[in-house]
């Protein structure tokens, strides 16, 4: 459980950092185009995908006139070109990290990735290496709210499937198997209840802890591959020692 925490602190600060530069925005707009090639339709009602994007950009208050315009180039057939990417490699200390991309040249990302791994003392590997470091789970963050009673909403998302709950701050984190995660996003919408974000997103199995300067070796490789304009996530195991919050301002 405390891995998963510390772990979701760095998704959540890193976050927080990316919406200040814009970055997340470009991420959702690439991932609703995507969807609405992918699902086939604009209508969220009929694409789960699309709905889905459209509902996490709405939790970090992307505005409505983004939206529209990553569902109208959607519609007008220019998503093609998106391919999605994937690499797995090391950075420093042997910390895993798995990076997710959608591109429309891919050699150019496959040159850009591997440059940012080499530069930063990282490797990359091959694909499936890390297969045994991370589960792909579905993940759930939803504020609490004042007179929301958590336990008998457990009690409920159990049977939509969720195996797994933390509570930090006003934030209540639910996970589940992959082949839930259809299910218990159901299970939310029947509830009634808004999510924050709703993903599926790749849980290491075990953290690494490392010292304060290789702590900052590998959030700089971090930090180089989200800003990558190909990049849509980055997942890894680096674990957040006692003060090593501090460094991720």
């Amino acid at each position: 459980m405390s891995g998963h925490s510390k772990w979701s602190t760095i998704k959540r600060k890193k976050g927080a950092a990316d919406a200040k530069r814009g970055k997340i925005f470009s991420r959702f707009s690439k991932e609703i185009t995507v969807a609405v090639k992918e699902g086939g339709s604009g209508d969220p009602e009929g694409n789960p995908r699309l709905r889905m994007a459209i509902q996490n950009a709405k939790g970090a208050n992307m505005p409505k006139d983004n939206i529209e315009r990553a569902i109208k180039k959607g519609t007008g057939g220019d998503a093609s070109s998106y391919i999605e990417q994937t690499f797995e490699g090391y950075a420093p200390s042997g910390v895993a990290v798995f990076v997710e991309c959608l591109t429309d040249n891919q050699n150019r990302t496959v040159q850009e990735v591997r440059a940012a791994f080499t530069k930063n003392e990282g490797s990359l590997g091959t694909n499936g290496s890390l297969e045994f470091i991370f589960e792909r789970k579905g993940v759930f963050t939803l504020p609490v709210k004042e007179g929301m009673q958590v336990e008998e909403l457990e009690l409920e998302l159990i049977d939509g499937g969720a195996d797994e709950f933390i509570v930090e701050g006003d934030y209540l984190t639910v996970m589940c198997v992959l082949e839930d995660f259809g299910n218990l996003n159901k299970k939310f919408e029947e509830l009634g209840i808004e999510l924050e974000n709703a993903e599926l997103q790749r849980i290491p199995n075990n953290t690494k802890a490392v010292n304060d300067e290789e702590f900052q070796k590998v959030m700089k490789l971090i930090d180089t591959l989200e800003d990558n304009d190909d990049v849509q996530q980055v997942w890894h195991n680096l674990e957040v020692g006692d003060g090593q919050e501090e460094l991720l301002a």
